[in-house]
């Protein structure tokens, strides 16, 4: 038990412990639940909750009557598991004594984008969305298509991979030139 503590009071884990271990987290999903974890499907759950009674009398927007009749029931596993995973990561930094409220990482954001805690907020924010828009397009977001697929041999995932990775090099490049 105290070898167990020492390794989860560590700063920084190896990656092959720590991928490790997430491969071990998304096997164990699929073989009990018989679902991969992915959390880009909350979002859509949640849109479709907040967007149904605003179109559900207009006949011309059918929608959330077509597209999300099963989302609009109500939370689904997958939000339960976005609570899980905050309060694992909450769990992890209280173990570990690293917790620490902060606004956005902020040297890095200074660097590049000024000392305006809302504009590092509102880019963060666009971002999100850009990300999520992302997702839909792609038909899943990088825990659901890139990782679960991964560890079924989706070959979706192998292509989607590349693209996380190459097109995380442009817009890094374009955004911080050779800063970091």
């Amino acid at each position: 038990m105290k070898w167990l503590r020492r390794q989860l009071r560590k700063d920084l884990w190896s990656p092959e412990v720590a991928g490790i271990g997430l491969g071990l987290v998304f096997i164990f999903s699929l073989w009990l639940s018989h679902r991969a974890p992915g959390a880009s499907g909350t979002f859509f759950n949640l849109a479709a909750i907040l967007g149904k009674p605003l179109t559900a009398g207009d006949p011309a927007n059918q929608f959330f009557v077509s597209v999300f009749p099963p989302l609009t029931s109500g939370m689904t596993w997958q939000a339960w598991m976005l609570v899980g995973i905050f309060l694992g990561g909450l769990a992890s930094v209280l173990i570990a004594g690293r917790f620490k409220w902060t606004l956005v990482p902020i040297e890095q954001w200074k660097d590049i984008f000024g000392k305006s805690v809302a504009k590092r907020w509102i880019i963060a924010f666009v971002g999100g969305i850009i990300l999520q828009i992302g997702a839909g397009i792609a038909g899943g977001c990088t825990s659901g298509l890139a990782l679960a697929g991964g560890v079924q041999l989706s070959p979706a995932a192998f292509i989607f991979i590349p693209g996380i990775f190459i097109s995380g090099a442009i817009v890094q490049l374009l955004i911080y030139r050779e800063k970091y």
